[in-house]
């Protein structure tokens, strides 16, 4: 008798986890259409990442803010479509998530339901607190993002590192212990010194994904 294949196995918060437990690399790439997931996920990718970003290199916008709630929606089923083992993670884009904890949780809600994603990225610090600990104790996995915040593109004046002075980086240690705290399983770290990523993912639990932060997160987009 013929044996069936054995069927791939679906990338999970624990397994996230797992990798860095193993100090294995995390590899996370971002897709924004089937063909892509299909691509990356055939190649070994751990977590897709439907970015904000394809405001920018798909839709031909300056900055992430005009990309809406339906559009990541729509962006994000084809990437699940395209994908049997890599975890997909949806950006929360600009204002879907930011006036009050309630709001952002129904709306990630949407992501999850509606697309059928793995889990949700959220930037900010200690002000997004309430917001991820009501999602992820509801059951929605939510993943952090620290340093360079796109949507805070105008707050900071241009996308230059984040964590330079002394203050700015103990305030971005401070908040990675505040989002593991409010239930994050991995935090995105974006353009901050590398030495800055590596205290920081020594301080944690949970993974760190870097993004221009140096090798020793535990993963990179």
């Amino acid at each position: 008798m013929k044996q069936q294949p054995e069927a791939t196995k679906r990338v999970t918060t624990k397994s996230v986890a797992a990798l860095k437990a193993e100090r294995r690399k995390i590899a996370c790439l971002t897709a924004y259409d089937f063909i892509t997931a299909k691509l990356i996920d055939q190649a070994g990718v751990d977590i897709a990442l439907v970015g904000d970003s394809l405001g920018m290199v798909f839709q031909g916008h300056e900055t992430t803010l005009p990309v809406t709630l339906d559009e990541m929606i729509y962006h994000a089923k084809t990437v699940v479509r395209g994908v049997q083992r890599a975890m997909v993670v949806v950006d929360m884009p600009f204002m879907s998530y930011q006036a009050n904890a309630e709001e952002g949780f129904r709306n990630a809600g949407r992501i999850m339901k509606e697309a059928g994603a793995g889990g949700v990225k959220v930037e900010g610090g200690r002000e997004m607190a309430e917001m991820i600990r009501l999602t992820t104790t509801s059951g929605i996995p939510v993943m952090g993002h620290l340093g360079l915040t796109p949507q805070s593109i105008h707050r900071f004046g241009g996308y230059q590192p984040r964590g330079a002075t002394k203050a700015e980086a103990r305030r971005i240690l401070a908040d990675a212990k505040v989002l593991e705290d409010a239930g994050v399983f991995a935090i995105v770290l974006e353009k901050i010194p590398a030495s800055l990523a590596a205290q920081v993912t020594a301080a944690l639990k949970v993974p760190t994904i870097g993004i221009g932060a140096g090798p020793r997160c535990d993963g990179q987009i």
